[in-house]
């Protein structure tokens, strides 16, 4: 067994790896870059060795700078994760070559398994069941129309060293089909070194649906169940769940042996997944094998009882699988959510700044959380927008619903956006409550995007409740504080009203309150709340007996407001006496600034491309200008004609949220 090993990657994941390691005993080195130097994986390591300025491709993308940190610190193998060099078969053999462990497959698996045009030949050998398509490397936007045409739209283009949803694009007319080609082109080339793309035929309806599975260096191979990934948005996973609902087990065992027989047909040894898109008969088509962990790979855990990072590492150094395929257990229910770095609001784009408060739920009765943060650090925009993982194994389905939806509510984060209220709203989804959704399921539900009006309360009267009983106990604290002239002391009163809803269209909800022996008893319209709480003002969460109903909720005074955040619903009320409300109904209504001449930066990045000059005439829907964050490129296009007045900000500026680009006549 290895004594000492480095982590060639960086947050959530380098920090799980190292805490398999610590249990087995293996010292760990972390590698960093300047912008990743309070990092919370190199607080965590043994060691640690900055390779590089903060751009990846100077720094995590570098071998050389990884092979010289392995030689300067001792380190006798390499895990690296997933993304940057985790599939690079360069990198694998190089390592090899150097006298130093992949923890990884083999650079021939990962040639013949990561490229995903060679990857569908070998399929077909096998005879796995695979997606018709064109699996030749494409030169041209002309060429790739015209076979987009011949296999029938719509079409998915994607790069050949994709991953992660990076390089691909769904097409549905020739237009779609010549734009996605030179955006897959571009992005690949940025995001992987690799340009190629090749195009298939996209089903429609779809359920993506993978197999783990784990070889040795002794001709095992097995799998490890199946992961539910058809959650995502923009082809990027948003939920995954172990076992799937939909698949039978006749069709759950066909897969496996499938994904098992290209494993062995490869000599794969180490994890892997074998991705399948699934119809809704339960057909199914080899999609592409990942040569890595995947970001997902804690739900396989925490049904299997297994340590996946550990049996990498074990297969690394040699060791025989210890186990078959009749031996792997398939325990409960398991889901996680990817708790990532954007606002929901603004068609999450990215989030990045400081992690103002940072509380994850506590890790106790199946909950996990996978982070690579911590509170008072920074989020930066050279990287992915993963803050954590939510990880939740409950006996059946509906608990770990229920769990995740407990954990959500608990989970703190300020100082940036998260998407942590989609999480929740999709997790109280009827469609995904029952089991019945694809891979269109959020742009099918949430077409113009996720808006706090999207999510309605199951009882917008508890809102009002919890809000009034809130109130209630900040009056209480401030009775209680010593000093009160005598006559003049806080008159706490009984009857209140609830002002909440958008600023000039407010509601006005009528509430009493009466004192019990631990909380409060509220009426709403007519409805009782017994509340029961040891709540005090300042913590953010509330958690109370409601009705005999355990709740917990996130709570904070925002000057005349209170925010209350439940179950994906934010609310922001005041609570009145009867008199401040109807001086309130008369305050007059101040409308906010009309912008509409000026183009805003939606979020922080790097202003990679100005389209246009002064005095130019656009259209509506021209590209404007396109901006770079957390290795995505967002273009943002005119939404009507004009003529450019001003350009206000330059190629290569760093740019705030809401910061003017350029101004309109």
């Amino acid at each position: 067994m290895f004594k000492k090993i480095l982590i060639a990657n960086r947050g959530e994941i380098a920090c799980r790896v190292i805490k398999t390691a610590r249990k087995m005993g293996i010292k760990t080195v972390a590698v960093y870059s300047e912008a990743d130097r309070d990092a919370r994986h190199v607080e965590l390591a043994d060691e640690a060795v900055c390779i590089g300025p903060a751009p990846s491709r100077e720094s995590y993308l570098v071998m050389d700078n990884i092979i010289k940190a392995c030689k300067d610190t001792g380190a006798e193998a390499v895990h690296p994760g997933y993304g940057f060099l985790s599939e690079n078969e360069a990198f694998a053999k190089r390592l090899e070559e150097e006298g130093i462990t992949f923890i990884g497959p083999k650079h021939y698996s990962i040639a013949a398994m990561g490229d995903k045009i060679a990857s569908k030949k070998l399929a077909n050998e096998a005879k796995v069941n695979t997606i018709p398509g064109y699996n030749d490397a494409i030169d041209t936007p002309e060429s790739a129309v015209e076979i987009a045409k011949g296999i029938g739209y719509p079409v998915m283009i994607k790069a050949s060293a994709g991953g992660g949803g990076k390089g691909l694009r769904v097409a549905f007319n020739d237009k779609e089909a010549f734009e996605g080609f030179s955006a897959c082109k571009n992005e690949a080339r940025n995001s992987f070194g690799d340009d190629r793309v090749f195009i298939e035929k996209f089903v429609e309806e779809p359920r993506h649906i993978e197999i783990q599975v784990l070889g040795d260096g002794h001709g095992n191979a097995v799998y490890l169940w199946e992961r539910e990934c058809s959650i995502q948005r923009r082809h990027q996973k948003v939920i995954e769940e172990a076992p799937s609902p939909f698949i039978s087990d006749e069709t759950r065992k066909a897969m496996g042996d499938q994904a098992v027989a290209l494993a062995k047909a490869v000599k794969y040894q180490s994890a892997g997944t074998v991705e399948f898109v699934v119809g809704k008969d339960q057909s199914f088509y080899f999609l592409e094998m990942n040569t890595r962990l995947q970001v997902e790979h804690p739900v396989t855990e925490s049904i299997t009882g297994l340590d996946l990072v550990e049996q990498m590492i074990r297969v690394a150094a040699g060791e025989k699988l210890s186990f078959g395929q009749k031996d792997i257990q398939r325990n409960g229910w398991s889901m996680e959510c990817r708790i990532n770095a954007d606002d929901p609001y603004r068609n999450f784009l990215p989030s990045t700044g400081r992690l103002v408060r940072y509380q994850p739920p506590e890790e106790v009765n199946g909950v996990r959380v996978d982070t690579g943060v911590y509170e008072g650090g920074e989020i930066p925009m050279y990287y992915d927008s993963m803050i954590a993982k939510l990880i939740v194994h409950g006996k059946d389905r509906l608990d770990a619903i229920t769990k995740m939806r407990a954990a959500l509510n608990e989970f703190v984060i300020r100082g940036i956006h998260s998407n942590i209220p989609f999480q929740a709203a999709l997790m109280q989804h009827p469609r995904f409550i029952s089991g019945d959704f694809n891979t269109g399921f959020i742009a099918e539900q949430f077409p113009h995007g996720f808006r706090a009006s999207d999510v309605k309360a199951e009882d917008p009267k508890l809102m009002d409740a919890l809000a009034t009983a809130v109130h209630r106990r900040y009056l209480d604290r401030a009775a209680g504080i010593y000093g009160q002239l005598e006559g003049h002391e806080v008159k706490i009163p009984t009857e209140f009203v609830v002002a909440a809803g958008e600023a000039g269209k407010m509601n006005y909800v009528p509430t009493s309150i009466d004192e019990t022996a631990r909380g409060y008893e509220v009426t709403v319209d007519g409805s009782v709340y017994k509340i029961d709480s040891d709540w005090n003002p300042g913590q953010i969460i509330y958690k109370a007996s409601v009705n005999g109903r355990e709740i917990a909720l996130q709570v904070e005074r925002m000057g005349t407001f209170y925010r209350l955040q439940f179950d994906g619903v934010r609310v922001d009320s005041m609570v009145l006496t009867p008199q401040a409300a109807e001086m309130q109904k008369l305050m007059p209504f101040k409308e906010p600034p009309d912008m509409s001449k000026f183009l805003l930066s939606p979020m922080p990045g790097l202003l990679v491309d100005v389209a246009v000059t002064v005095g130019q005439k656009v259209e509506a829907g021209q590209r404007l200008a396109a901006i770079e964050a957390m290795k995505m490129e967002n273009v943002l296009v005119a939404t009507q004609d004009g003529v450019v007045a001003a350009v206000m900000a330059a190629k290569g500026e760093s740019l705030a949220v809401d910061q003017e680009i350029l101004r309109f006549e």
